[in-house]
């Protein structure tokens, strides 16, 4: 089946006012048109009256673009920036959200739709238990209040890629409110609100041809695959006051959800999509500044780097005698050039024309049915942090070990396969970690598993074989090779380390005797050589000596007079 094609002349000046821009987008989408290809036979067109509804304020500001003048820093102690998030979290469901349709990440364009999510005559939407368990269990890991009795709205907008004409949402009576979220910053650990968390449908996905934007592009690709999959919007309250603060939160948004089994999190793929709302206001003014949402970041980097350009680029405007400028509006991230650009001016609520679903009942949410969801709920990464810190374990290695579930999950069956901690995580997060990283894989697709992790740690740290040799080793049990154990591989290898004071001795004995230039040079006054003859035995001995005793009969040889 095909794309549907959108054929559009973007804006190439300025609409100063909505008369100018309905006419603009008259003159801009009078070539317009849809058509789904065969078996689907949608068409249509878009008449005048819909084209400043289709593309409010899109418009090329000159100045959109434009790196401020000036630092944030140079400002920073005058004004102080209030931010929030409204991330949208597409749940990890079998089906969309109102209908039977595979809920998969891309495939053939338009071949996962149905009349449903298409929004043709005569459909019924049924929500889906699994999407409601999911919202649930997240509200309850964000320790939201989750409403007894809430209920579905249509929002109302045009836009291509909405082919019901509006969207299935939540609007005045949302599943979760009143949450909040513990998150570590630097070295602080802030809380931050949660507003509301509510469920809504997704909408497709418009690919521009020769872009990634519409401006440049020559005609654009409907892809309705997306349409109707099944969405958490999680708002945050104006806590924040920083990128880094964002991003904090953003991070550990993710983390939740991925841990709870509810969302994959690929923001790459539009798994996670966060929009950030960014004013600036003079220190100590409790009124807020005009709010500027900010769109299109695909990590928590790019929004850090976006929100910063954006206080810079309000507080430059204020500071300039042109606060007039910092209006209500939606912009981009260009991470090429690493700016925001003006999108469109802001819808307010009043143009989303809410009103209730009629085909879908209240949504009910028993004390039983929370208890058993309740009861569901699987360590969250607070829980996984808080155990490492009480192994004792550095504060740099409680966050790496607990960033990703696979990592932290890996950890925990090499810690409960009987291995020490500390040296558990540094080969975790050391040559495992480079290895996954190279190889893409996480540790959950090892070949390596738990238990044979575990058994070399403890093999080294009873001094069976050396770290050396565990290094040696590694590569092979990556790809599987000691799967009837460490220690008979390395035994059969004939790695085991040499532990025994007279085999140790002999070898030093052999090693000194080859050279006695060296020897002589030591014993005059050139100490560094101990490194030399430190080689020259594990050369000999294939590195299977015992470091410490080793160390001990050379110093005795070296110093012997």
């Amino acid at each position: 089946m095909n794309n549907a094609v959108l054929n559009v002349t973007p804006c190439t000046f300025c609409a100063s006012s909505r008369k100018a821009a309905v006419a603009t987008y008259s003159r801009a989408i009078s070539g317009l048109r849809l058509a789904l290809g065969s078996p689907l036979t949608l068409s249509g067109s878009i008449s005048r009256s819909h084209c400043f509804r289709a593309f409010p304020t899109l418009r090329c500001d000159s100045t959109a673009a434009a790196a401020p003048a000036k630092t944030v820093s140079q400002q920073a102690s005058k004004y102080e920036a209030v931010i929030g998030i409204e991330t949208h979290v597409q749940l990890k469901t079998h089906t969309k959200a109102f209908c039977s349709c595979k809920s998969l990440y891309g495939g053939e364009p338009n071949t996962r739709v149905c009349p449903v999510c298409l929004g043709h005559p005569g459909t019924l939407p049924v929500l889906s238990k699994e999407v409601v368990r999911q919202a649930v269990l997240a509200g309850l890991a964000l320790q939201c209040k989750i409403a007894p009795h809430s209920k579905f709205d249509r929002k109302q907008y045009f836009y291509p890629d909405l082919p019901k004409g509006y969207q299935i949402s939540q609007y005045d009576v949302p599943l979760c409110t009143a949450g909040k979220l513990e998150v570590q910053v630097g070295k602080d650990v802030k809380t931050f609100g949660i507003t509301r968390a509510h469920l809504e449908e997704d909408a497709g996905k418009l690919n521009h041809s020769g872009s990634d934007q519409l401006t440049g592009s020559t005609y654009s690709l409907v892809d309705y695959n997306r349409a109707g999959q099944a969405l958490l919007e999680i708002v945050s309250e104006p806590d924040m006051r920083s990128g880094p603060d964002a991003a904090a939160y953003g991070a550990e948004l993710r983390r939740i959800m991925v841990f709870l089994g509810v969302s994959d999190g690929e923001m790459s793929e539009g798994s996670m999509r966060c929009d950030v709302n960014v004013s600036v206001r003079p220190q100590g003014q409790e009124e807020l500044g005009t709010k500027v949402e900010v769109k299109n970041m695909n990590s928590f980097s790019a929004m850090q780097k976006a929100i910063d350009f954006e206080i810079d680029r309000q507080v430059n405007l204020i500071e300039d005698g042109r606060s007039e400028q910092v209006v209500q509006e939606t912009r981009l991230w260009d991470e090429g050039k690493q700016v925001t650009m003006s999108m469109r001016k802001k819808e307010g609520l009043a143009d989303y024309r809410y009103f209730p679903e009629p085909d879908l009942p209240p949504l009910e949410v028993s004390t039983a049915y929370l208890q058993d969801v309740q009861a569901t709920m699987p360590d969250l990464p607070a829980n996984f942090r808080r155990r490492y810190r009480q192994l004792g374990l550095p504060a740099a290695d409680v966050l790496v070990l607990a960033d990703e579930l696979p990592t932290a999950q890996y950890f925990d069956s090499v810690l409960a396969a009987g291995a020490a901690a500390k040296p558990a995580a540094n080969w975790i997060m050391g040559d495992i970690m480079a290895f996954c990283k190279e190889s893409r894989v996480n540790m959950g697709e090892l070949q390596l598993k738990a238990p044979q992790l575990a058994e070399m740690v403890s093999l080294i740290e009873d001094g069976t074989i050396s770290g050396k040799i565990g290094k040696q080793i590694l590569p092979d049990l990556l790809q599987g090779k000691a799967s009837k154990g460490v220690k008979k591989y390395v035994d059969q290898k004939g790695l085991i380390q040499v532990s025994d004071p007279a085999q140790i001795e002999a070898i030093v004995d052999a090693v000194i005797a080859a050279n006695q230039k060296q020897l002589e040079q030591y014993r005059a006054g050139k100490t560094k050589l101990q490194g030399h003859f430190v080689g020259q035995v594990m050369k000999e001995s294939k590195g299977r000596v015992n470091p410490g005793v080793m160390n001990n009969i050379l110093m005795q040889k070296l110093n012997a007079k």
